[in-house]
């Protein structure tokens, strides 16, 4: 306890007493649950260890932090998070009679329950929810759940049958000493919700054979008429005498006001209809906004006026424009040489970009979301039969009803977009060809939709391909949906999906990054590991292997339908960072900073001196002494940025690919970039002909 400076003691249990502790390094409050494990029998010491063993396994915001554990005095010290607020049981104590609205109840409940899906997730009972073990920060605003000291951690979809819990809130099943699951724990959280409706509890008695008998036929008051029908209907479903007639977590998170209140404590995009009708794809938008010609345009005047802050003073003493935080440029598809992307503000600092076959976007520092569209050509040749390239311009805009929304990345496909919150949400919208949105079905979708069926995960990472999405979420989960061609999804077969399914992983593998094509996907494992799917053309997936050296006999693969490791060489002995995928070749970037390349290289995309129908993998032939940190693929080229900031290009020059004026095909030479202060690359992505690559400037010292 040298570290830590004992406050008070604020409980005292059966297996210890708890301490309030300030940390002595940072002064931060946290709880010590000191455990005497000396004076405990064999059970009781299981259950001391079992609370470690479960916290150390939990992660989420909604569940109580574990920090770390040590012996001292011949007791266990448990330190975890402090929540000031006390305990929910407490919170409904001081209402009286003052019934919470229902907002607020939803509110309270929606966490209780993702934090519950996250301990289902790891195959862990609970076994003791109550109101006494859902505690709350200091402005009661957030639910964090807590005591494990029971749980249960199954080996399989097991089922436990200790008897153990509160009696108030053991279920029906375990009264008659019946097997049970997480239906239990499910139980449990419906009495929560109707002591949180009804300010007491749903099974009361004076003793404990009257409280199961009360258990056993399931009766209890009705909640006030306050309170919708669907909240009553919520209830009564969960607390169904029958554990296989309670609805699972992620029903209950179908439920439209579940929906509605976990979009309520996520976003304020806007709600979910009650009935089940198509909403219009502009329902949503704020007051202010108008369609016009098929495009969004806010009502407000797009001038900005700058804050003091920004105010700068040249040389001279007057007024100057202050310096851009980050520059975006594009290049391709008709545009020979990297033209400025506008940006909304001139205090935009955007930190991540992606293009689709059509669309352009970014993410800035703070977490907007913002679209590039092409508005009009400019054509300033006034001689009749004249003949000039006509350049597109572009205007910049944020993205619609996103306000309250902090999107931390952004993936585009062919005409549709996948955006994530720091939250962990996906959200789609765009074209609904393929069931690219998983939203369920193919319909378009024009403002930034949930994708509810990964609602009780925290997704990570989203890659979007030409016509398919894979996505990752903080447990190593991987899910895939879209067209299912070639066996692109990873799925073992070839259907298309509309909504997420859950893709299995050959073990010892976990995934860490992916990103998918035009036909195929690739994942990057945490141990730097490249596994693949989908079409191999031009072993552009790196999986052809050499049967017999000496005599240079390939082994071929044509496609595969799971996500299979590469093993052939060199690629199964890297170490790998990145992936990148073009149509017909494909890129990794090594630990080491290296880049190697593979499949078709008709136009010299792959940077090394290999012929057309060499397919083995190959170093790309940069300047002695560069590394490579990033790597993308068009179709025909490929774009590498150096630890130096260089950007390199090099693949067929047709129509601006390589983005210099030096249209030469094949060489490695670096993107022309004029008129620019020195900048570091924060993002680039390629698609098609295209190009996006986002920049910051370095600072003065760095760019001499």
């Amino acid at each position: 306890m040298e570290n830590y400076d004992k406050i008070r003691v604020v409980g005292r249990g059966a297996y210890g007493t708890v301490h309030l502790c300030r940390k002595k390094s940072d002064n931060k409050l946290v709880i010590i649950k000191q455990i005497p494990v000396e004076q405990m029998n064999k059970d009781e010491r299981q259950a001391a260890i079992n609370e470690v063993k479960v916290l150390s396994m939990l992660d989420h915001p909604n569940i109580i932090e574990y920090y770390e554990n040590f012996l001292e005095d011949k007791a266990l010290m448990i330190v975890m998070e402090y929540a000031e607020g006390g305990t929910l049981f407490e919170y409904i104590q001081q209402r009286g009679d003052n019934l919470l609205e229902e907002e607020e109840v939803l509110r309270l409940f929606v966490q209780t329950l993702l934090a519950l899906h996250h301990v289902h997730s790891k195959q862990i009972l609970h076994r003791d929810l109550k109101t006494q073990n859902i505690l709350l920060n200091k402005r009661r605003t957030v639910v964090k759940i807590g005591d494990f000291g029971i749980s249960k951690v199954l080996s399989s979809k097991s089922k436990a049958y200790t008897v153990v819990g509160t009696p108030c809130y053991i279920s029906p099943e375990l009264c008659e000493g019946k097997p049970y699951n997480q239906k239990s724990d499910i139980w449990a959280l419906g009495c929560v919700l109707y002591e949180l409706a009804s300010l007491k509890r749903a099974f009361e008695a004076a003793n404990l054979p009257a409280l199961v008998l009360k258990i056993m036929r399931g009766t209890f008051s009705p909640i006030s008429d306050h309170y919708s029908e669907d909240l009553r209907k919520l209830i009564l479903s969960m607390l169904h005498l029958d554990p296989n007639k309670r609805p699972t977590i992620n029903q209950i998170m179908a439920e439209h006001i579940v929906i509605n209140a976990l979009l309520d404590l996520h976003t304020d995009i806007g709600r979910v209809p009650v009935a089940a009708k198509v909403q219009r794809p502009l329902s949503g938008l704020p007051h202010g906004v108008r369609h016009r010609g098929g495009r969004l345009h806010s009502a407000r005047s797009p001038s900005h006026k700058g804050s003091a802050s920004n105010i700068v003073l040249d040389s001279s003493g007057g007024l100057s424009k202050p310096p851009a935080l980050s520059s975006v440029f594009c290049w391709g598809n008709g545009i020979n040489s990297p033209v400025k992307l506008p940006l909304p503000h001139s205090d935009t600092q955007v930190v991540q970009v992606s293009t689709g076959r059509t669309q352009k976007a970014g993410v800035t520092k703070n977490g907007r979301l913002i679209i590039w569209e092409a508005s009009s050509v400019s054509n300033d040749t006034t001689l009749p039969g004249a003949f000039e390239q006509q350049i597109p311009t572009f205007s910049a805009r944020f993205l619609e009803g996103q306000s309250g929304v902090t999107i931390r990345h952004v993936s585009c496909g062919d005409l549709f977009t996948a955006c994530l919150t720091d939250r962990g949400i996906l959200m789609t919208y765009g074209s609904g060809a393929n069931g690219c949105l998983g939203h369920g079905n193919h319909h378009d979708v024009t403002q930034a939709k949930i994708v509810e069926a990964l609602l009780g995960f925290e997704v990570i990472l989203v890659s979007c391909g030409t016509s398919h999405v894979i996505a990752i979420t903080n447990d190593h989960e991987v899910f895939a949906w879209g067209r299912g061609d070639n066996g692109r999804l990873g799925l073992n077969s070839q259907e298309s999906r509309n909504s997420p399914q859950p893709v299995t992983i050959p073990e010892p593998y976990q995934a860490k990054t992916v990103h998918c094509g035009v036909d195929c996907s690739m994942l990057v494992a945490t141990d730097g590991s490249l596994l693949v799917c989908g079409s191999n053309r031009y072993n552009k997936l790196g999986l052809d292997e050499t049967d017999n050296i000496s005599l240079g006999s390939p082994r071929q693969f044509e496609e595969v339908h799971t996500f299979t490791p590469v093993t052939s060489e060199p690629l199964g002995k890297l170490s790998i960072k990145s992936v990148a995928i073009g149509t017909s070749h494909a890129a990794v970037v090594t630990d080491d900073l290296e880049c190697y390349t593979f499949g078709s290289n008709q136009f010299g995309q792959l940077g090394h001196n290999q012929s057309a129908n060499n397919r083995q993998p190959g170093k790309v032939d940069v300047p002695d002494g560069t590394r490579i940190t990033q790597v993308a693929c068009g179709d025909t080229f490929t774009v590498a940025i150096g630890a130096d900031g260089e950007v390199f290009s090099w693949g067929k020059a047709a129509r601006g690919r390589l983005g210099r004026k030096d249209d030469t095909a094949n060489l490695i030479k670096l993107v022309d970039f004029l008129d620019e202060e020195p900048f570091a690359v924060t993002s680039v992505s390629c698609s098609h002909g295209n190009t996006l690559l986002g920049t910051k400037p370095l600072p003065a010292s760095d760019g001499m």
